[in-house]
C-alpha cells in the first residue's frame, strides 16, 4: 500500500506547523461562532484521552490547549486561528458524569447543531485511548456525528503505554467497528504525544484542508 503522503507534503506541514496559531474565543452559544471564512477541524474525545496534550504536542506548546479541573463542568467550543488557514476547535471531553443532566442536554443540543449546520467543518478526530479502546461514549459521538454526515478520523492516543501485541488487538478491534459507521474514515492514525509517534502524519492530515503548495 502506497504512502496517503509524500515527503514533501510532510515536509510543507512540518514548515506550517511552526507557523503562529491562537486562541480566538470560547463558544458556549452558536450565536457566538465565529464566521466560516476557513475550513475548520476539530478534536474530540473523552475525559483525560489526552486531547489537550496531542494538541499541544502538535504546536510544540505546553499550554496551548488547557484542560479543565472537573471534567464535564466546561461545555464550550474553544477556537484557535491557524495561521489565517484554518480554524481549530478543541472540544470538551465527553462523559459527563459530574454536570447536572440539565447541562448536559442544553449542551447536546448544542453540539448537534454546531455539527449539523457548519458548513466549513471538514472533519472531526475522535480520540480514542488506546489502553481502553472505543467506549460507549465514544459509539455515542461517533452516531452523532454519522446522523450529522460529519466526516471523522479515529486517531488512537498514548501507544506508547501498551505493548505491540496489544496494540494490534485494539487496532483490529477499532477497524472492525469503523467498518460500521458511514461518516469515519477507514484509516486511524496511531499516536503518542510523549514520544512524538504519528505527528508528522497528523500534521500532513491537518495541512490537506489548508490552502498550501510549497513551504514558504
Amino acid at each position: 500500500m502506497a504512502e496517503k503522503f509524500s515527503t514533501e507534503e510532510i515536509k510543507i506541514a512540518e514548515k506550517q506547523f511552526t507557523r503562529p496559531i491562537n486562541f480566538m474565543l470560547s463558544v458556549a452559544h452558536l450565536e457566538q461562532l465565529p464566521d466560516d471564512r476557513y475550513p475548520e477541524i476539530a478534536f474530540a474525545g473523552r475525559s483525560n484521552v489526552g486531547k489537550s496534550s496531542l494538541i499541544n504536542a502538535l504546536f510544540n506548546q505546553k499550554k496551548l490547549a488547557k484542560t479543565s479541573s472537573t471534567p464535564g463542568r466546561t461545555q464550550q467550543l474553544n477556537f484557535f486561528n491557524f495561521d489565517d488557514k484554518l480554524f481549530l476547535v478543541d472540544m470538551p471531553g465527553y462523559g459527563y458524569a459530574e454536570a447536572p443532566e440539565k447541562l448536559v442536554k442544553q449542551w447536546q443540543a448544542i453540539l448537534k447543531t454546531y455539527l449539523r449546520g457548519r458548513p466549513n467543518l471538514r472533519r472531526v478526530f475522535v480520540l480514542i485511548d488506546a489502553r481502553h479502546g472505543i467506549k460507549k461514549e465514544d459509539l455515542e459521538i461517533m452516531k452523532l456525528l454519522d446522523e450529522s454526515a460529519v466526516s471523522y478520523q479515529i486517531i488512537l492516543t498514548k501507544i506508547d503505554k501498551i505493548s505491540g501485541m496489544e496494540l494490534n488487538k485494539t487496532v483490529t478491534k477499532i477497524a472492525v467497528e469503523i467498518a460500521k459507521h458511514a461518516a469515519a474514515l477507514p484509516d486511524m492514525i496511531v499516536t503518542s504525544s510523549e514520544q512524538k509517534i504519528g505527528l508528522e502524519l497528523l500534521k500532513a492530515e491537518i495541512c490537506s484542508f489548508m490552502q498550501i503548495t510549497k513551504c514558504s
